[in-house]
Formats: structure tokens, C-alpha cells, sequence
């Protein structure tokens, strides 16, 4: 059997839609008790769209009928949500999110014991236990103060006043850490300029966030800010800006993290894990430095699954997810802001010379919005497109051709010794896709 429902990161879809509707949530919930101890206790949280609410109370109706106990924490970021799975003991914890999409979009994240997100097994093993709908009554009730245990640990990153004479800018993506993040930057020292801190049920991840780090950029120069920071709308990734106002990505921020780990002997199993969606330049700069990079498939879950394995602590994505794993077992914004700012206290440089450890190879990426994913390999034009490319790049770069499992995309990557080599490889992909699907 294969999911159907779940993708890369839990459900998610239009709300409304055949699958993001208050139904669909409260028959899921149902099965989810049903595949966890009886009497189960389950915290759900969620992030700001107007959505939520309903969905919540819908999932919640689910899980008590499935025999759970199902607590409410209210607007909270994602690893706040993990957290409380971890130091309560709960059973099970939900977020009715869809992270970075646009605000018509919601979804419903699991996570398992200890706060980690389950694994394709089990989502399977879930789905299996699907039934007929259950009416949706009363919303669960709260009695975990997840948000500030959340911001007291955070707190316990950075010792007191460390950020005093610190101007910092601070997108929250008119999401779930508008009350965490600018507070605990400021409760540290820093001078806090946030953005993307009004949310209103309709303008989560519009125009602002970590999709969309361009209005963050600008405040940065136009404020002289040290820094600039920005999550997506359920707060488990994190974009930097550095004091010129240039945007740093995923990749960079964890070749940082990675080096000064090694340089200061923390880096556990020297391993740092990332996903194959990586730029090979990473794997030049941490073995440069003494590790070693293990890749995974895309998705911050396959990465701690894979960092489990192998006993790493430090992992993450492109994207921006990063992982932390002694102090969060999910991919953690905050955190990682935090963590990256340490490494700036402790060297004394800025992040536009602590970004020069990584060289990136030439990378070129596309993301073509499909009418419907069809199955690779009955593409023979892309199929063999990539092929041929794979042979002719073979040990000078990469190809990664992948559906997106959160949204209906095909995701182009080419990674080669020369922006001409990639430019046109890409071109090749991108006809070959545009004439086997249906591009919209």
C-alpha cells in the first residue's frame, strides 16, 4: 500500500478542497486515535489562517471519538508543538498548518513520541484506518502553556543581555511565530524591526516570510540592521539576511553551522546531514573542514530519520529547515536563528564573511506547476532527457528531477562545472517536461 493523503509533510491542500475540509479532518483524527494507545493524550496547535480554527475543532472531534484526549495550545509554532509532545509525555501532536502556502491552503502535520514526525509507515498504517465521517461537535480544550515553555528554552540559548545593541529585522510571515521570536530577540537585548507581524486569517506567507525575503532585504539596508531573519507561516524554517542585505539560503546557513561545529569539536560523528536537494559545494566545505555529508531525500523528516541513524545532531535543508536535534527533534526556526547568531558572537564576524565558507557549484533550479503528476517514468522524453544529461555531467554535477510532495510541482535541479553547462541543461529539462505534462 502507498499513502495517498499524506506527502512529504502531512496532508495538505486547498481548504474546502476534497481532502483540507473539516470531513476529511475529523475522519482523520478519528483513525489517528485508533492507530495510538487508548486514551491517548494529543496536543494540536495551529498557525494563523482563518481555517484553522474549524479545523482544529474538526480533528479534535475525530480523536475523541477515536477514545483521545485531544488539548488545544492555540496559535504556536510548529517545534513548540514538538516540544510539548517531548516534555509533557504526550502520546501524539498535531498542527493544523500548511506551512510556506498561501493562506487558502491548510494541512495536518503528525508527530509521534518524543515529538518526531512519523514515518511513511506509519502515516500508511494511519490512512489504512480511515472510516466513515464523524460529526464534528465541540473544540478541545487547553491547559499547556506550550508557547512559553517554548520561549523559556529558546531563551536558554543565548546568556542574558547578549543581543544588547543588536538591530535586527524580523519577518514572522503574518504566521505562528509573530508572538514568539521578535520577543525573545528582544527579551535578549536585540532592537527588534519586525515585519509581516499583523496576520488577519488572510495574508499568512503574502508577500512576506521565508518564500518571499525580498521586503526583508530592503529593511535590513534601509535600517542598518546586523541582520535580518524570516520564517515561514508555521515558523519551522528560517531565511537569513546578512547586514548587506543579501539573502543567504538553506545550504549556507548549515555549511556555517557545520564548520564552527567542527572548528569547535561539537559536531557529533562529524556528520552533517542534508537532502539531495543540496548543492555540492557543501559537501566540499565540511570535508575541507574535517567531516563528512550524508545525503537523503527532500523533506526535513527523511533528514532526522537519517540523523537518528546515523547519530548526527545537526541537519537540514535548502529550504531552510534546520535541525537541531539535541535541542528540538524538528526542524526549528528560532532555534536555528539563535544558533547562527551565537556563531556570530563567538567568531565576531559578520554573516557576509561567515558566508564565504561555502563556494557553490554552478545550480540552476525550476519549479513548473503540473495539471497533474503523472508518474516519471511514463515521460520518455524527460525521462531520457535526464538520462543523457546524467551522462554527460557524470562526476562534474547532478541532476534531480522530483515531484514536490506539498504542492502540484515539478522541481528541476542541475548542478554543473559552468553557468552555460547548467543554463542549457536545464532548457532541456524544462522542454522535455512542458511536452509530456500539462503545464498550467
Amino acid at each position: 500500500m502507498s499513502r495517498k493523503y499524506f506527502g512529504t509533510d502531512g496532508v495538505r491542500g486547498l481548504y474546502g478542497g476534497p481532502v483540507i475540509n473539516e470531513n476529511f479532518a475529523a475522519r482523520l483524527g478519528r483513525a489517528a486515535a485508533s492507530w495510538m494507545p487508548a486514551k491517548s493524550r494529543v496536543l494540536i496547535g495551529r498557525d494563523t489562517r482563518a481555517s484553522g480554527e474549524s479545523l482544529v475543532a474538526a480533528i479534535a472531534s475525530g480523536l475523541r471519538a477515536g477514545g483521545a484526549e485531544p488539548i488545544s495550545l492555540g496559535v504556536v509554532p510548529t517545534p513548540a508543538v514538538a516540544r510539548a509532545v517531548r516534555t509533557t509525555g504526550a502520546v501524539f501532536g498535531v498542527v493544523i498548518t500548511a506551512s510556506h502556502n498561501p493562506a487558502a491552503d491548510n494541512g495536518i502535520k503528525f508527530f509521534g513520541p518524543g515529538g518526531v514526525k512519523l514515518t511513511d509507515d506509519q502515516e500508511e498504517q494511519i490512512e489504512a484506518l480511515l472510516g466513515a465521517n464523524v460529526p464534528v461537535d465541540s473544540p478541545a480544550e487547553g491547559s499547556v502553556d506550550a508557547r512559553g515553555d517554548y520561549m523559556t528554552a529558546a531563551l536558554a540559548l543565548l546568556p542574558p543581555g547578549a543581543l544588547r545593541d543588536w538591530r535586527i529585522v524580523v519577518d514572522t510571515a503574518n504566521g505562528a511565530t509573530c508572538a514568539t521570536s521578535p520577543s525573545v530577540l528582544r527579551t535578549l537585548g536585540a532592537e527588534v524591526i519586525a515585519i509581516g507581524d499583523a496576520p488577519d486569517g488572510k495574508n499568512i506567507n503574502a508577500s512576506v516570510g521565508s518564500e518571499h525575503p525580498a521586503l526583508l532585504a530592503a529593511r535590513v539596508r534601509a535600517t542598518g540592521a546586523r541582520l535580518g531573519i524570516a520564517h515561514d507561516g508555521d515558523g519551522d524554517r528560517c531565511v537569513f539576511c546578512d547586514e548587506l542585505g543579501d539573502v543567504l539560503d538553506g545550504d549556507e546557513v548549515l555549511t556555517i553551522l557545520g564548520i564552527h561545529a567542527l572548528e569547535c569539536g561539537a559536531l557529533v560523528k562529524n556528520t552533517l546531514v542534508v537532502t539531495a536537494q543540496s548543492n555540492l559545494g557543501v559537501d566540499a566545505a565540511i570535508a575541507a573542514a574535517g567531516g563528512r555529508v550524508v545525503r537523503t531525500a527532500v523533506g526535513d523528516r527523511y533528514v532526522i530519520e537519517r540523523m537518528r541513524s546515523e547519530g548526527a545532531t545537526l541537519g537540514g535543508e535548502s529550504s531552510g529547515h534546520i535541525i537541531h536535534s539535541e535541542i528540538s527533534p524538528t526542524g526549528d526556526g528560532l532555534v536555528a536563528a539563535l544558533k547562527m547568531i551565537g556563531v556570530m558572537l563567538a567568531t565576531g564576524k559578520p554573516l557576509s564573511v561567515l558566508r564565504r565558507a561555502l563556494k557553490k557549484f554552478p545550480q540552476l533550479t525550476a519549479a513548473l506547476t503540473v495539471r497533474a503528476k503523472l508518474p516519471l517514468e511514463m515521460l520518455p522524453r524527460l525521462t531520457a532527457a535526464i538520462a543523457a544529461l546524467e551522462g554527460e555531467l557524470g562526476a562534474r554535477g547532478r541532476v534531480l528531477v522530483r515531484y514536490s510532495g506539498t504542492e502540484a510541482k515539478l522541481r528541476l535541479l542541475v548542478e554543473g562545472p559552468t553557468d552555460a553547462v547548467v543554463c542549457a541543461g536545464l532548457a532541456r529539462l524544462t522542454d522535455a517536461a512542458r511536452a509530456e505534462l500539462e503545464i498550467v
